[in-house]
């Protein structure tokens, strides 16, 4: 693990970090402290690099911290027939669970409610058994326990708030929940303990080429250091840019001319409601941990996800054209989401009983057909001109292979750099 007297984020540090930046020229420079940033600059620190990061807000300030708290495999991919993509995000679980991050991912049991004849518990049955062997739920030493399959009466003593003259059963599976934002902070953390030198507040306005044509390689950055008005430059080796919906961003630097990661942003909204809003298990009798819920709707999934003495209900996915710093829930969003999961609920819920809302926006690849959810959470690293490499696309739970990838990419002419190690470091 790194020097944990090398973690402290202090202003003392940050001012270090940027002196030294001044004078030396990094083998990785990270643009973005989101999840995917400070994985990428954990990732070549912990392989012996000089590493910078650096973030225009602050850690985790973006999307990072508006998801749905979960670490998942994405259990509705199955019906797209995405099996590589849900195993590879079963098994960085597994990773974050057992050996990265046991003190903040912790697993969560979902039920997912029957409300059809037998064929619907077959049907979806299948599929959770699949999810539980893509999982290796089916291993000795397993961290998530397997599903399993539940009465009417199980079903409403595990969730006592469903109707009872909707809900025929229910499976129980297993996944995991994570506080995002601490969790992206640890990341941050972890990576300057292995010397990275990390800035937030530090926006950068724009790359640093060597040479004026098209394809002339990234040497750097300018920065605006927004913590004093002033400016200043950090020369790299190679440039990852982990910026997400403002991946655009970067390639507008580049110019109309240089080939480029194309990415949309949808918008999730997410509700914050009171425990006392939905009727939970007696946690006290029945000796478990509260279930959440899945739940299916016309286009995607629901989550109720228990959280502290909260529930987080959501989420949505509609394009967002505004504002990308400042995503907004409406009214329409709102109402949907209360619309869906009062189908099942014995006492619906209503805009009073919200206690908040949260809205967040998805990084999205852009293709030819950009309402296919499998493309949308896949994730994509190229590398547009020398010395550049951008990475976007995926989901929270995959940050690690993303950040993996896109390091890969940024140190292939450099000679002597170890593979990644990342897989096995604990935060």
């Amino acid at each position: 693990m790194g020097d944990e007297s090398r973690t402290n984020l202090s202003p003392e540090r940050r001012r270090a970090d940027r002196a030294r930046l001044a004078d030396d020229v990094v083998d990785v420079l990270v643009i973005g402290g989101g999840v995917t940033g400070a994985g990428a600059a954990l990732d070549a620190a912990s392989r012996g690099l000089t590493v910078a990061l650096l973030e225009a807000r602050d850690w985790a300030a973006g999307t990072s911290s508006r998801s749905s708290k979960l670490i998942h495999g994405g259990l509705r991919y199955l019906e797209q027939f995405a099996f590589p993509l849900v195993h590879e995000a079963l098994s960085e679980r597994a990773r974050l669970v057992r050996t990265i991050a046991p003190h903040l991912v912790t697993p969560l049991p979902f039920l997912l409610p029957l409300t059809k004849p037998v064929y619907q518990r077959a049907y979806f049955g299948a599929g959770v058994a699949l999810y539980d062997v893509l999982g290796a739920a089916f291993t000795s030493g397993r961290a998530i326990p397997r599903h399993r399959h539940l009465s009417r009466k199980a079903t409403l003593e595990a969730f006592p708030a469903l109707r009872g003259d909707v809900v025929r059963g229910a499976i129980r599976y297993w996944d995991a929940q994570v506080d995002d934002a601490r969790h992206t902070l640890a990341v941050v953390r972890t990576a300057a303990g292995y010397g990275a030198r990390v800035l937030s507040s530090a926006r950068v306005v724009g790359l640093l080429r060597d040479g004026d044509g098209p394809d002339a390689p990234v040497v750097g950055v300018h920065v605006a250091d927004l913590t004093d008005g002033s400016s200043f430059t950090v020369r790299a080796r190679s440039v990852i840019a982990a910026t997400g919906v403002w991946s655009d961003d970067i390639g507008d630097m580049l110019g109309v001319s240089a080939p480029s990661l194309k990415v949309r942003a949808s918008k999730g909204v997410h509700l914050v409601l009171p425990r006392s809003a939905i009727d939970g298990a007696d946690l006290a009798a029945s000796g478990g941990t509260q279930a959440g819920l899945i739940l299916r709707t016309p286009t995607s999934v629901l989550f109720v996800i228990p959280w502290g003495e909260r529930w987080i209900v959501g989420t949505t996915d509609t394009p967002w054209r505004l504002d990308r710093d400042h995503p907004a829930a409406s009214s329409a969003d709102i109402d949907y989401i209360l619309d869906q999961v009062n189908r099942v609920l014995v006492r619906p819920v209503s805009v009073d009983d919200c206690l908040g809302v949260y809205a967040g926006l998805r990084p999205l690849l852009a293709g030819e057909s950009d309402e296919t959810s499998r493309l949308s959470r896949e994730h994509a690293v190229v590398m547009p001109v020398p010395g550049l490499v951008l990475v976007a696309g995926g989901k929270y739970t995959t940050y690690r292979v993303m950040a993996e990838d896109a390091v890969d990419a940024a140190v292939e002419g450099l000679p002597g750099v170890p593979p990644s190690r990342t897989a096995l470091l604990p935060l």
